[in-house]
């Protein structure tokens, strides 16, 4: 590939263990649509995505919780527009029982404008919702490092 072409993410593919319960949940929070969907026992999966685009895939073949101590997913992150869209969401969240890892809103890092919040899928899939302005004046809760990258 030329260093001319764009190159940008596609969809990110997540493995679930119950397609029905990752499905409610990630139509409620993203209000994404449902692309596709396999429903035979052995094969079950959704596409999900906005306006067309297809942006996760939900695959049912896995076990347990997700282990944030092994290679691989380290978290998915999500931009908005406006900090009030982080709210709105982070409300549904509350209505959903998920967990958070912060209190509300943070800064991505000391003195930085953009945050947002930080929490779970039904599988333990650490997630992300944010906007590049509207966390401050907030303090970060981690000092010198990246938010996003110790929760």
């Amino acid at each position: 590939m030329s260093k001319a072409q764009q190159l940008q993410t596609g969809h990110v593919g997540l493995n679930v263990t119950d397609l029905e319960r990752s499905l409610a949940f990630y139509r409620e929070v993203f209000d994404f649509e449902v692309m596709g969907e396999g429903k035979e026992d052995d094969r079950r999966w959704a596409f999900l995505g906005r306006e067309g685009r297809l942006l996760v895939t939900l695959w049912q073949q896995s076990q347990g919780t997700f282990d944030t101590g092994r290679p691989g997913l380290h978290h998915l992150s999500f931009q908005v527009e406006t900090i009030d869209e982080v709210n709105a969401t982070a409300e549904v969240l509350r209505g959903l029982g998920a967990e958070f890892t912060y209190d509300g809103v943070v800064p991505h890092g000391e003195g930085a404008t953009s945050g947002g919040i930080f929490f779970t899928d039904p599988d333990g899939i650490r997630l992300e919702i944010y906007a590049p302005t509207g966390a401050d004046p907030a303090v970060a809760p981690t000092a010198a490092a990246p938010t996003c990258g110790f929760f």
